[in-house]
């Protein structure tokens, strides 16, 4: 097993190097498998993210005028120094604009034209690589849309209510930005992925050594709890933690349609180099 993987899998468990490899080996290289496994033996809740250290750029949001649909783009340059350019920013906006006007969530139709002609005028001015990656919307009929922005474009929210007003849904848009759940509701987590979690929480039980009544009773509370910490309106409200978000969307005669969350650069690989290792290969070379 190359001592790379090995090292990506300690950094990402926390646990032992012999503990690292047995687990490596048994899962034949795979990672992904080899960090399930441990979870079920070894009780860890949760391993880092691999490698998703994220491509820079912006993200940037539009609310129509009569606040009922809204839309999130993604611009990705490469280093955060373009991603603060002003002709990059205004290129950004450009896109964000063409796309709200269009109504539409295709990059390529967004980008035919001049777009594309900006851009590609802006990558030999500038000497990046820049990319539009993304457009989602979310539309809330005859409710409302709320939008938040935070830290210079780095996290965009949209949350489309049924009922209430613009501003209890950037309130909630906000919450979305700090806490990152997954699903508006618990109904909505996909089925796959509470079995997946069930079958790590019933392994860690059984290694508990209690009765299979109590194991039962373990993994139910567990579930529960994964579903609260990942559904939005379970959430404790980031403003008022003595209540949840639905009770505070309820409580202004709302609910939560939808919501979209955009941070910039997330799921994109970005290959990292270890200096020293990389010094090693050429002396070896």
């Amino acid at each position: 097993m190359s001592a790379a993987l090995v090292k990506e899998l300690r950094e990402r468990t926390g646990l032992g190097l012999l503990e690292c490899k047995r687990a490596l080996a048994e899962a034949d290289g795979d990672i992904e498998k080899a960090i399930e496994e441990l979870r079920k033996s070894s009780g860890m809740k949760a391993a880092k993210k691999a490698g998703r250290t994220a491509a820079d750029g912006v993200v940037l949001a539009r609310v129509s005028e009569d606040g009922s649909y809204g839309q999130l783009v993604e611009v990705n340059s490469e280093t955060d120094f373009v991603a603060r350019d002003d002709n990059f920013l205004g290129f950004a906006n450009s896109v964000a604009d063409a796309a709200l006007s269009a109504r539409t969530t295709d990059v390529a139709s967004v980008m035919a034209g001049d777009l594309e002609a900006a851009r590609e005028g802006l990558v030999q001015k500038i000497g990046e690589n820049i990319g539009v990656r993304r457009i989602d919307a979310v539309d809330a009929g005859d409710g409302v849309v709320g939008a938040y922005v935070h830290g210079n474009n780095r996290i965009a929210v949209l949350v489309a209510l049924q009922g209430g007003d613009q501003d209890l849904a950037r309130d909630v848009a906000m919450h979305v930005a700090a806490v990152n759940p997954q699903v508006v509701s618990p109904d909505d987590m996909p089925q796959e992925l509470i079995e997946k979690e069930k079958e790590i929480y019933t392994a860690q039980a059984l290694e508990s050594g209690k009765p299979a009544e109590i194991v039962e009773k373990m993994i139910g509370g567990r579930i529960k709890k994964f579903l609260a910490e990942n559904s939005l309106v379970e959430q404790a409200f980031v403003k008022d933690p003595e209540t949840t978000v639905g009770k505070l969307v309820s409580s202004a005669g709302a609910s939560v349609l939808a919501f979209v969350r955009f941070e910039v650069g997330e799921g994109i690989e970005v290959q990292k180099v270890d200096f020293a290792d990389e010094v090693a290969a050429q002396l070896k070379g």
